[in-house]
């Protein structure tokens, strides 16, 4: 299974990235989740000590001079397993967590490690990873190559003008290149049920979950911690363990 989660920024995406990710990894042996956004939330989610760190230089070269390809790669010998065995951070239900760094400069202080983070999603064998990204916020860069590896795009939406809006620019953004096998709606944060029908009408979208309002979740959030170990019995929690049973299913 590859998914990508992305909304507005605040709609709620990381918390639900974060939790499915979880979810699939008490049943899978080998989940990686990952985090392209620039800005920290995944971790957090996941119950992963939240870090800045990008992968190392240790584990990046430069192409030589006069050679086709990247400008940065995997160093030699060192696959795109392999670099996920050794720099991924490991957290609870056996999830693994990837991350090419957070922005406390100029962009390109993270180049290599975005690089390298770009091979790595790209060669990681399909046959043995399931992937949950968390893609960066709003609707100027989440598709600059960070979805391709998606066969699912999730759009996660709150029943509000702003993120509604937002929702129906990312169906165009995400249909114009490398369109995904799906493309579907998460309505966030939903009060009554026809704020479900607002989030379908307004998006476009078809809307594979509903994530209920829930003001534990919403406390968990603000402790900093993931709602798997704050509020693992929380209706939000429940409505993402019922969104990956419906993917599973191939229903769209």
């Amino acid at each position: 299974m590859r998914v990508a989660f992305v909304g507005k920024g605040g709609a709620g995406k990381s918390a639900i990235a974060g939790t499915f990710a979880r979810l699939l990894g008490r049943s899978r042996d080998h989940v990686l989740a990952i985090d392209s956004d620039p800005m920290p939330g995944l971790a957090l989610s996941l119950g992963v000590p939240s870090s800045d760190a990008p992968i190392p230089d240790e584990a990046v070269e430069e192409r030589a001079e006069g050679e086709q390809g990247p400008r940065y790669r995997l160093r030699a010998g060192l696959s795109a397993a392999e670099a996920v065995q050794r720099y991924a951070v490991e957290g609870p239900d056996g999830v693994r967590f990837l991350q090419f760094g957070k922005l406390r400069g100029h962009v390109a202080t993270l180049a290599r490690s975005q690089f390298a983070f770009r091979q790595i999603v790209a060669e990681l064998p399909a046959d043995d990873w399931s992937l949950v990204g968390d893609l960066p916020g709003g609707t100027r860069q989440p598709f600059f190559g960070w979805a391709r590896f998606a066969q699912t795009v999730l759009v996660v939406v709150e029943p509000t003008a702003k993120s509604l809006l937002s929702a129906r620019r990312l169906a165009r953004l995400a249909l114009a290149e490398h369109p995904p096998e799906a493309l579907l709606a998460v309505a966030n944060k939903v009060r009554e049920p026809a704020d479900v029908d607002l989030v379908a009408q307004r998006s476009g979208l078809p809307v594979v979950a509903a994530v209920p309002w829930d003001e534990s979740l919403a406390a968990a959030e603000r402790a900093g911690r993931a709602p798997m170990d704050a509020v693992p019995d929380a209706p939000a929690v429940a409505a993402v363990a019922s969104l990956l049973e419906r993917l599973r299913k191939g229903c769209s």
